[in-house]
């Protein structure tokens, strides 16, 4: 196997790709276009858009429903069999459009890629479609360029690169074109390469292709993307308790009718109760309860910056254990900046004269200065200090520049200022201080400590030296950068945002551990962590990529459990980490803004992506966007994810209790010598309107006091998990012993079967009404929370008890419900038993609260 492609010379290159300075033959073209295909990234797999509509009824919920549906048909509630059919149809086209948006990503990453380039065949320079270039070919680069495919540098000019994108690195890439020694070195390390998608800032270059398509790095990228999507923890849940639910409905369901017969209850009769039954045990507004709770949240995370792609991401935020989150442009301000400069005295309007004048840069017609981060940052200082630009240009004119290169690591500028000319150099510590007199031999070795100092902080330093000259040289050269006197140093950094380390401390309050994964290099991502309170132990280190790809999966998994800090990773060590993490039973968000972060945004339970440093890419393949690219609106984010979960317990709680409370008065009214208090239409009117208006409205329920003092509930938690049961159990029971109570007080005043009927019937449903209100807060009294907090929930309450007193004094509504009118003494019994068993519910739960707590 061939050595790769970084540790050859370029002679050898272009040897083994059997090419030459001058590219490829038309013939040879033609011959590779056959056997490697055209330069582009390939979509994966497609769905027909049929059968990803087919795909949503796949669901257990949902052929639930279905069931439930037919029933209602069979036994005559035709309405209440369309609001099923709608709600079912609902929740498809809403899953259809979500998922239809989901695979847009790969597509993104084709239209970032160049659509033509500048090639050398046969020593002719053309331009081309960048889909037809092959292994071999010959690519001219210029400033501003895309890179058209993966190569091998032959030859540059003061070469840097753009390649955040790719490697997550904040600032440019200075490039050469000499052999690497090192194995399985990352592409942010291969210095003397280029890859596809990444933006020539300064330079030109001459490279030969050595990989197209999905050979290349992004194309590589684009194959992980086809992995399979995450469930959300609620869809895991809801699966099992739908299985659960299924079964539990079935057993209850034909007991009840097996009994009637063994009872002589009149065949058509018990059968049509027990159907009816079936029906009020499923919570058919579920889906309903549980799409609206995501799309209420999603709208007011839109108010708070967030933007919710897909729906379930909402509640996923609320069960995050991990954050993993990207550095440059997350964590960071994705913006090199100056933050120390040291100077020698009387010497500072001249160092920032060298930060305004001696670079590349190009100014817009908006005068945004446009190319290398670092020279940007120098400028954008020196303008911030008062240095004006159009008067130091005039007054230093610029007469000549010798660009940067890897070999020399300096840059000098020539700047007439009246009769003498100056030289400005900058560039790296070491060899800026081996080109200064022996004038300085005593503070050379001060200086660079002091640069040790700040690179130990995560700074990239730069030296400025300069020198007087007395004309103007015949040549500007590397001979002229000697003699030179000390200008000063500046110390730059990408800084991270002020806010995020607030949010990380929320972040830890809530349970949620936040870890770094970025492909910067380990001692600016240790500096950023430390100076974002992420890590606290001086002594802890980053995990690099070189140490990552020696471990094996099950030393990766336990690595994990104690790593916080990641720098120099690829992105498939990315999505191994999110894999591992998840494989301990974590569950991960991961933010990023590259390209290079889409497969683990993919891969993470949730992904968020950037939405003003973002690139497409990020976007389509996350489940949410920051809109202001701020760390902290996640924090946001988590809380109204546990709200959303939370809701969903309490309209379980409501809907379970108050079915298993109809169950067991249907069960053991037979038992206890009771006529059967509730006909089929009766059981059907409570599950649509008293269940259903009411659960619907606990969806907008704000979010309790303590959601960001607990810890993300355990990702294989069921959704009974807190005394849900127990409260279940003990409000269904409470409001059987209501209506028993009711109903034998009713008959021992006399009042006949269709009195005791009715007064039941209403009885159930004042008391779950109260019971809507109950299950507001697991451990605040009622009456202690404010009354409006939720004024849809007030509302429903109100007009369905309304709903429920038409029913019995309407006339021409009493033979459709089976209702009759009753007295002003009947109606006190009942709503005097409804409250004393609202109030019990309400002390059962405190009591159950207690217990949890203990």
């Amino acid at each position: 196997m061939a050595s790769p492609w970084y540790q050859q010379t370029t002679e050898q290159v272009l040897e083994h790709l059997d090419s030459s300075m001058d590219g490829l033959s038309k013939a040879a073209v033609a011959a590779r276009q056959e056997r490697h295909g055209p330069n582009q990234l390939e979509a994966g797999k497609q769905t027909s858009k049929l059968a990803l509509f087919v795909a949503q009824f796949k669901d257990v919920m949902i052929a639930i429903l279905a069931v439930a549906a037919a029933i209602s048909f069979f036994v005559g509630e035709h309405t209440d069999a369309y609001v099923i059919l709608g709600i079912i149809l609902g929740n498809a086209i809403i899953g259809y459009i979500q998922e239809s948006r989901a695979e847009a990503s790969i597509q993104k990453l084709q239209q970032m890629a160049a659509q033509h380039t500048m090639v050398v065949r046969k020593g002719t320079p053309m331009e081309i479609e960048a889909s037809q270039l092959v292994p071999g070919d010959v690519v001219l680069l210029d400033a501003g360029d895309i890179v058209p495919a993966d190569g091998r540098l032959l030859e540059i000019s003061a070469l840097k690169m753009e390649e955040a994108m790719l490697t997550g690195e904040s600032h440019s890439v200075e490039k050469h074109t000499d052999p690497i020694k090192g194995n399985e070195l990352l592409p942010g390390d291969q210095l003397n390469r280029v890859f596809k998608g990444t933006v020539v800032s300064n330079g030109s270059a001459r490279m030969v292709v050595t990989e197209t398509g999905m050979n290349t790095e992004m194309g590589k990228i684009a194959s992980l993307l086809e992995g399979e999507s995450q469930q959300t923890p609620l869809q895991r849940r809801l699966q099992k308790f739908s299985k659960q639910l299924v079964i539990i409905v079935l057993v209850i369901c034909t007991a009840i009718f097996a009994y009637g017969l063994y009872r002589g209850e009149e065949m058509l009769t018990i059968f049509l109760t027990a159907l009816s039954l079936a029906v009020a045990a499923l919570p058919e507004a579920l889906p309903a309860v549980i799409t609206i709770a995501l799309a209420n949240g999603a709208a007011r995370m839109v108010k708070q910056e967030a933007l919710i792609r897909r729906l379930p991401a909402v509640e996923t935020l609320g069960s995050v254990t991990y954050i993993c989150s990207d550095k440059t442009g997350t964590l960071t301000k994705n913006k090199m900046t100056v933050e120390k400069v040291w100077q020698p005295d009387g010497q500072e309007a001249l160092l920032l004269h060298a930060f305004l004048l001696n670079n590349e840069i190009r100014f817009d017609e908006n005068e945004t200065p446009m190319g290398d981060s670092t020279e940007i940052a120098l400028v954008a200082h020196a303008l911030k200090e008062g240095i004006a630009r159009q008067q130091a240009e005039k007054e230093y004119l610029i007469a000549d520049k010798l660009p940067f290169d890897s070999e020399r690591m300096r840059m000098s500028s020539l700047h007439q200022h009246g009769d003498k000319y100056l030289l400005l150099v900058k560039g790296a510590p070491g060899k800026i201080a081996e080109a200064l007199s022996a004038n300085y031999t005593d503070e050379k070795e001060k200086w660079l400590d002091t640069n040790r100092e700040w690179a130990r902080e995560g700074l990239r330093v730069l030296f400025f030296g300069y020198r007087w000259l007395n004309k103007r040289p015949e040549k500007l050269d590397a001979s002229l950068e000697a003699e030179l006197d000390f200008l000063g140093m500046a110390g730059m950094i990408d800084p991270p945002r002020e806010e995020v380390v607030e949010a990380i401390d929320l972040c830890r309050t809530a349970g949620i551990k936040p870890v770094m994964i970025t492909g910067d290099q380990p001692l600016t991502a240790v500096a950023i962590a430390e100076r974002l309170k992420l890590i606290t132990n001086p002594e802890e280190k980053a995990l690099t990529g070189a140490d990552l790809h020696k471990l094996s999966n099950d030393e990766l998994k336990a690595k994990v459990k104690q790593t916080t800090v990641y720098a120099r990773v690829s992105p498939e060590q990315k999505l191994n980490i999110v894999k591992a993490l998840q494989q301990n039973g974590e569950f991960v968000a991961m933010t990023g803004d590259g390209v290079n972060d889409a497969p683990s945004l993919k891969q993470a339970n949730i992904g968020v992506a950037m939405g003003i440093t973002g690139t497409d890419v990020a976007k389509e393949t996350a489940h949410m966007i920051l809109l202001d690219d701020n760390f902290a609106t996640i924090v946001k984010a988590i809380k109204e994810g546990r709200r959303i979960y939370d809701n969903i317990r309490k309209f379980i709680l409501y809907v379970l209790s108050c079915n298993l409370g109809e169950i067991l008065v249907i069960f053991f009214a037979p038992m206890l010598g009771l006529a059967i208090p509730l006909l089929p239409i009766h059981i059907l009117w409570i599950n649509l309107v008293t269940d259903g208006l009411p659960g619907l409205a606990l969806a907008s329920e704000p979010a309790e006091k303590n959601a960001m003092q607990r810890p993300p509930r355990r990702p294989d938690e069921n959704l009974f998990a807190g005394g849900l049961i127990p409260r279940i159990v003990l409000t269904g029971v409470l409001m059987a012993i209501g209506a028993f109570v009711l109903q034998f007080l009713a008959m021992n005043q006399g009042y006949d079967i269709a009195y005791q009927q009715t007064m039941v019937f209403s009885m159930l449903s004042f008391v779950q009404l109260g019971n809507a209100l109950v299950v507001r807060s697991s451990n605040t009294f009622l009456f202690r929370l404010p009354l409006f907090r939720n004024p849809f929930l007030i509302v429903t309450v109100l007009f369905s008890i309304g709903l429920q007193l038409l029913l019995v004094y309407t006339p021409f509504l009493q033979p459709v419900f089976k209702t009759v009118a009753l007295p002003a003494e009947a109606m006190g019994l009942t709503i005097l038993l409804s409250v004393s068993c609202v109030a019990c519910i309400e002390s059962s739960k405190l009591w159950i609260a207690k217990l949890s707590n203990n």
